[in-house]
């Protein structure tokens, strides 16, 4: 055989490697970075496309409502004067634990009786829970109370003081329409990026039979274990996340309680086992109870950077994990495919 022939094949071979190499790692760093910038570049053009219409008429309704929240924020401002740290402990531990332990009741109704059939119906894991098992749901109650009085509660109160030292997140002021939609965004986009990471830490092996095993008991999860932890992960990965970006911000305090009371209605929804019409799909963090690793975030852009949710892409929850429009259950529209044998 000719050394030119010999030198081309071993040259070619060469490439084919190299180029091997380039198609490997899915979840590389490079791979990531375009995956980041095509998901970033759609966004600016979606917000570039629609943002203007749609804050104009959000904008149109807060201006007309807007001296109703302002005068009502004055009353309980003056109501409240030189006692800002109760304001602020109301603000942000009493009304979002009003809203998380009120969506609760009603979901914990549902799984202790397993009825109304017209709720249960839209069981995601059809065979669990039917209904819950009274000590495991007691345990998981004990806990979730508290880590919520004795976690969640210093926690707030250390948050104030750090606050209170970079600024008065009780002013007088509540903030303009355009700043608090641009905090929600922060608040999302840091919320996504520490849950993400620490909940990836988390399922590390040398720390998930500690810590995060305790929450994973819960294979078809329920509303209330939403914040079932361990204390440390409480704090890392439950508590962490939300409050980071208020912190970082300085924001005010409606800011502050609407946001902590919208992230507890969303983790609840992610984790009650039931995907309802017009609320949000909780096929994504289900699928996560299930299988443990796949689907680590909350609104699966890092899963889908890092391919933690490629498994998830190939089932038919990832088919139903949209928003149901309608009163007919995914599980019907969109069936398992039948097991081998049947």
């Amino acid at each position: 055989m000719p050394v030119e022939t010999t030198v081309n094949e071993k040259r070619g071979a060469e490439g084919s490697v190299v180029g091997v190499r380039e198609q490997e790692g899915p979840g590389g760093l490079w791979d990531s970075v375009k995956k980041a910038a095509v998901i970033i570049g759609s966004g600016i053009l979606f917000l570039a496309a629609f943002g203007n219409s749609l804050t104009w008429h959000l904008q149109r309704f807060w201006g007309a409502s807007g001296d109703f929240w302002q005068n009502l924020w004055t009353k309980l401002y003056v109501a409240f004067e030189g006692h800002d740290a109760a304001l602020f402990f109301l603000g942000t531990m009493l009304a979002p634990t009003v809203v998380f332990w009120s969506t609760n009741a009603l979901l914990l109704l549902v799984d202790i009786t397993g009825k109304p059939s017209f709720i249960t119906r839209y069981r995601i894991q059809v065979d669990k829970n039917s209904p819950v098992d009274p000590v495991k749901l007691r345990h998981a109650v004990k806990t979730v109370v508290f880590n919520q009085v004795f976690i969640s509660g210093p926690m707030v109160v250390a948050i104030y003081y750090l606050m209170s030292w970079r600024g008065n997140p009780c002013g007088p002021e509540l903030p303009t329409f355009h700043w608090g939609l641009m905090e929600l965004a922060v608040f999302s986009l840091l919320e996504e990026i520490v849950f993400y990471y620490s909940h990836r830490l988390f399922h590390h092996p040398s720390l998930y039979k500690h810590f995060h095993k305790q929450h994973h008991e819960w294979t078809a999860p329920i509303g209330v274990v939403s914040i079932y932890a361990h204390p440390l992960e409480h704090v890392f990965s439950n508590m962490l996340p939300a409050v980071i970006g208020p912190v970082v911000l300085g924001s005010h305090l409606s800011s502050t309680s609407m946001w902590y009371c919208l992230a507890l209605f969303s983790t609840t929804i992610s984790h009650c086992g039931y995907h309802l019409p017009f609320l949000p799909s909780p096929e994504f963090h289900d699928f996560h109870h299930l299988k443990f690793n796949q689907c680590f975030g909350v609104f699966g852009v890092l899963d889908r950077l890092h391919s933690t949710d490629s498994k998830f892409r190939q089932t038919k929850q990832h088919e139903r994990h949209t928003l149901l429009t309608s009163f007919t259950p995914l599980t019907q529209s969109i069936p398992d495919l039948p097991k081998k044998g049947q």
